[in-house]
């Protein structure tokens, strides 16, 4: 099944975020920054999660797995910074579409090369019971997870550290918001 392997699992969510994306650019526009919060929320636990649990795993079982990861983690640190920034202007300031067309550009592209030179490899270097075990593990990583981007945090030892407090603080925000009524 696949949310019981690790690869599955996260291609899997990189089609959940492709789906987010087109959701965000069909929305209403009173509806837009909805769709775009559960966007931004999908994609930094996923980021998070193989962060702390996947990239850690890669750059010990791969050929090059120090190089592999350091590509992805530069492409991370770039979508969050990206995503940081929409959130800062908003949805209504009017260059969003076109920086959001650039996000979906960069994270499509660092996906695309995760899924290549990351998962495929990973794939036939580790056993179906190593794959169900990290299935869990980013799971439990995702349910952790801050609900916003933190550019910076690209290491398993960054997010263990800041990960939690964050998680908090942003969890917190995001409920204030909601009783407030603001996104």
């Amino acid at each position: 099944m696949a949310e019981h392997d690790v690869i599955d699992l996260l291609v899997a969510q990189h089609g959940r975020i492709r789906d987010l994306f087109d959701e965000v650019e069909r929305a209403p526009a009173d509806k837009v920054g909805e769709a775009f919060d559960r966007l931004t929320r999908l994609m930094s636990v996923h980021e998070t999660a193989e962060e702390e649990i996947v990239h850690p795993y890669a750059r010990r079982k791969l050929d090059n797995g120090q190089g592999v990861v350091a590509d992805r983690l530069s492409e991370e640190n770039k979508a969050k910074r990206m995503l940081v920034g929409l959130h800062k202007a908003g949805v209504d300031h009017p260059r969003f579409w076109d920086r959001l067309a650039e996000l979906r550009t960069a994270v499509t592209a660092h996906a695309r090369s995760e899924e290549r030179y990351e998962f495929a490899r990973l794939r036939a270097r580790t056993s179906v019971a190593e794959r169900r075990a990290m299935a869990a593990a980013v799971r439990a990583a995702e349910s952790l997870a801050p609900s916003r981007p933190h550019p910076g945090t690209e290491s398993l030892t960054r997010n263990l550290l800041m990960g939690p407090p964050a998680a908090i603080m942003d969890r917190a925000r995001d409920l204030i918001r909601k009783a407030l009524g603001q996104r």
